[in-house]
């Protein structure tokens, strides 16, 4: 049996003094999964500050001492809609990501809200890992681009 991974993992809430660092780690995400997101990490910070002071709340997860991972999630009356998941590259497939999502289900979240999350349709990794810790298909989004003039 593998060693129980949320036990290494501690979590705290993020504060307005963690944006600079989560912005950081959401600039990694827009590029990994392939993100159109043209934003800079010093526009990310901003967006951050904005979302932390109004309707989102976020949560580090670290392990010896370094952060490994972060949710970025609004809560509403009948839902939980997690913008943001991330858990950096040195620390993937180590079981961590699986391990910060129980804690956010077993210690953050109450557990009578429906969950939702939005996974880009060519990220196949995310999806597995979603479908993997209780996700289901529900929708599909599709779009036309604009053309670019000529």
């Amino acid at each position: 049996m593998p060693p129980d991974r949320s036990a290494r993992i501690k979590f705290r809430s993020a504060t307005a003094n963690d944006c600079a660092g989560l912005a950081e780690l959401n600039h990694q995400l827009i590029h990994d999964e392939g993100h159109r997101n043209p934003m800079t990490v010093s526009e990310l910070t901003q967006r951050m500050q904005d979302w932390l002071a109004s309707e989102y709340a976020a949560v580090l997860f670290e392990c010896n001492g370094e952060t490994v991972a972060y949710a970025l999630y609004r809560e509403q009356a009948g839902e939980i809609y997690l913008r943001q998941f991330f858990v950096s590259r040195e620390h993937r497939r180590q079981g961590l990501g699986r391990a910060a999502f129980e804690i956010l289900r077993a210690k953050i979240w109450p557990r009578d809200k429906r969950l939702t999350v939005d996974v880009l349709f060519h990220n196949r990794a995310a999806i597995a890992f979603w479908h993997a810790v209780g996700f289901q298909d529900y929708s599909l989004k599709l779009e036309i681009l604009p053309e670019k003039p000529s």
